[in-house]
């Protein structure tokens, strides 16, 4: 080879090497999936009912999206193309342990989203945390209002609506259907989700019905397991009315626990996140509890082609439908894929272009449609329901089923729920 034509190969030659060099990377780019941590209960009490469905609603809708197989509007593989990929941790241990693990979750594993958090406390725990690490993190069950109502975020957002709403429909369900009560008691967790559940309900109550007597508030801790005072106390209150936010495997001992010795036969029973029980405690929740779901979901979800696709994928991988805290995963999941999208098709996703996006955000989902209205943008509202449990056949069932329309159960941005309750609860606009 002369040198006249060695001097035409180098141009070609060097970009040859520059193709070679380059091509991998784009390709890496191009398949690199979003890194998503999912944060759930899998150990401890809290896993049956609530942690793993959580999971298995996870892990089927990554799947589902990945393959475009989700109804309209999310029809889009991935998030806007891009395959999705999970990293899930388990959220027992306690909140200190769950700073540490989201601190891991981004700093090491180098996720590009969070997903997570069913107890009230990690929720008040972690927000912060995620501000000062500016990683976007979806609150997807906890319950407490002082998320959004004691604090601002940028980078935090929840996609199920808070736990006052939980009261709210509640109390008013109660009295449409016992407007004769006139003592109330109650047994709640003595940490923020059961402290602010009681403190809600009791408001309501007051607003209601002012001649209403509080009888007693037990109040045992977290995993206590182990309620025999507190029953003797409700039982010697002779209540109306027993008040419960208690979840996972407390709510599950206390039901075993306080069904042998009669509790219930003369006291009403509320469980305002009793749903997921309805096939874990046969026999065991006596006919005529009030049953809630935290929002229009599981047993309440009403019929659409998103709660169908939800049904279904779920039900091939559990024995059940999906209970709540599925339903709760998916509207994290779905709320979020709707952000990145927007802010796709407008450019480059970057995280604030995500953020913008999510802001006062309207959403589908299969409990129905999503709005961030509250929290500057970043805390959702929905209406909600409740029901009335009957057996059928040795299965729990609900009917009587009555549905609350958002204006009727939040209060409007700018207003503490506390302040609304007790100012009469106006119905806002939205």
């Amino acid at each position: 080879m002369n040198t006249h034509a060695l001097k035409l190969l180098k141009p070609a030659f060097a970009l040859l090497v520059a193709v070679l060099v380059t091509a991998p990377a784009v390709c890496s780019a191009q398949d690199k999936p979003i890194r998503i941590g999912l944060v759930t209960f899998l150990s401890g009490p809290a896993s049956g009912p609530f942690g793993v469905p959580a999971k298995l609603a996870a892990e089927a809708i990554v799947d589902s999206l990945n393959a475009g197989k989700v109804p309209a509007p999310y029809a889009t593989k991935g998030f806007g193309g891009t395959p999705l990929e999970l990293v899930v941790i388990d959220e027992a241990g306690g909140a200190t342990k769950q700073v540490a693990e989201l601190r891991n979750l981004v700093e090491r594993q180098d996720v590009d989203f969070v997903i997570g958090y069913i107890g009230s406390g990690d929720c008040l725990a972690v927000a912060p945390v995620a501000e000062e690490l500016k990683k976007i993190t979806i609150l997807f069950d906890c319950g407490t209002p002082r998320v959004f109502e004691d604090a601002s975020y940028k980078y935090v957002f929840r996609t199920r609506p808070h736990a006052t709403m939980d009261a709210v429909a509640g109390a008013m369900y109660l009295l449409e259907n016992r407007p004769a009560v006139k003592s109330l008691g109650g047994i709640n967790q003595n940490y923020a989700w059961g402290q602010d559940s009681w403190a809600d309900f009791t408001a309501v109550m007051a607003a209601l019905k002012p001649e209403l007597t509080i009888t007693t508030s037990q109040m045992p801790k977290f995993g206590a397991g182990q309620y025999g005072p507190e029953i003797s106390a409700l039982l010697q209150s002779n209540s109306d009315v027993i008040h419960s936010s208690l979840w996972g495997g407390d709510l599950e001992a206390f039901m075993l626990q306080a069904t042998p010795r009669n509790l219930f036969t003369r006291s009403q029973l509320i469980l305002v996140a009793g749903e997921p029980y309805l096939h874990r405690l046969p026999g065991n929740i006596p006919d005529g509890t009030i049953i809630g779901a935290r929002g229009p979901s599981g047993v309440y979800a009403q019929k659409s082609a998103l709660n169908d696709w939800l049904r279904h994928i779920y039900k091939e991988r559990a024995e059940n439908y999906p209970n709540y805290p599925a339903y709760s995963v998916a509207q994290a999941f779905l709320g979020l894929k709707t952000a990145y999208e927007k802010a796709k098709s407008q450019g480059t996703p970057g995280t604030d272009e995500i953020i913008k996006a999510f802001e006062y955000e309207t959403f589908d989902s299969p409990s129905g449609k999503v709005m961030m209205k509250l929290g500057k943008g970043h805390q959702a509202v929905t209406g909600t329901a409740y029901g009335t449990t009957r057996t059928v056949n040795g299965q729990i069932a609900v009917g009587n089923i009555k549905y609350y329309p958002v204006e009727r159960v939040q209060p409007p941005e700018g207003i503490k729920s506390v302040d609304w309750i007790k100012a009469g609860m106006k119905p806002g606009k939205w």
